[in-house]
């Protein structure tokens, strides 16, 4: 294994679910994300992704038969793709601590765990019908497909929730309150809060809630309700 940061920490979530604004909030206090987009024209504050990561998971998914809206049954790495994860964690090996989002790792984690044993999570989820209305705006996907993708990201999420109970935040909290869950989280990882009274969360950036739309499926339905038991 070639040189790494000493900590690398993971914000996991499904798209459109509050990953941007996590990230972005955990970037104030301290995490170092590399290169990493600030603006696009869905999320005015930048998505926070870093594209490196980014393009190895779409290759990750490409190379099992899948994409991000059409996750494959299985999704093994092959050597080249844990060559370019061992070069993107050499090329941050000066950083005491960095941080990756994408949505799409939930996808690939299982070559992340071994490439990383001590990889760290945060995670993320929103009310299924606030993430459908989303996509549908943004990529006019189907309100059976989005729920479907809500379903399949957010079971791997609860999963790994179970092995480690790391911090998990509901984004449907109202923003004061949200915005104490985050310092909580910022305390468990060891940031630092931002001493400036602005905070990357942005209420009117957040379009859509979680009131429903229509009837959920039972499978989905219960999801989001263990997610919101287990969370902060």
């Amino acid at each position: 294994m070639s040189a790494q940061p000493a900590r690398v920490i993971a914000i996991l979530g499904m798209h459109r679910s509050g990953t941007s604004c996590l990230t972005g909030s955990l970037q104030e206090a301290g995490l170092d994300l590399g290169d990493c987009h600030t603006w696009n024209p869905y999320n005015l504050k930048g998505n926070r992704e870093n594209q490196a990561f980014v393009d190895l998971h779409d290759s990750i998914l490409a190379a099992n038969g899948g994409a991000w809206d059409d996750p494959p049954a299985a999704c093994d790495w092959q050597q080249q793709h844990r060559e370019v994860a061992c070069g993107l964690l050499a090329s941050h090996a000066h950083l005491p601590v960095l941080g990756f989002k994408d949505p799409r790792a939930l996808l690939v984690l299982e070559g992340w765990k071994t490439l990383l044993p001590n990889l760290e999570y945060v995670g993320i989820f929103r009310h299924p019908d606030a993430v459908a209305r989303s996509l549908h705006n943004r990529s006019r996907m189907p309100r059976e497909q989005a729920l479907s993708l809500w379903y399949a990201y957010n079971c791997v999420l609860f999963r790994e929730f179970r092995r480690l109970r790391f911090p998990l935040l509901c984004f449907d909290e109202e923003e004061a309150l949200f915005t104490a869950k985050v310092d909580t989280v910022i305390d468990r990882l060891q940031l630092q809060r931002p001493a400036h009274p602005q905070r990357f969360y942005d209420n009117e950036l957040r379009n859509y809630t979680a009131a429903d739309s229509g009837r959920l499926p039972w499978r989905v339905r219960w999801l989001y309700y263990r997610l919101r038991r287990a969370s902060l």
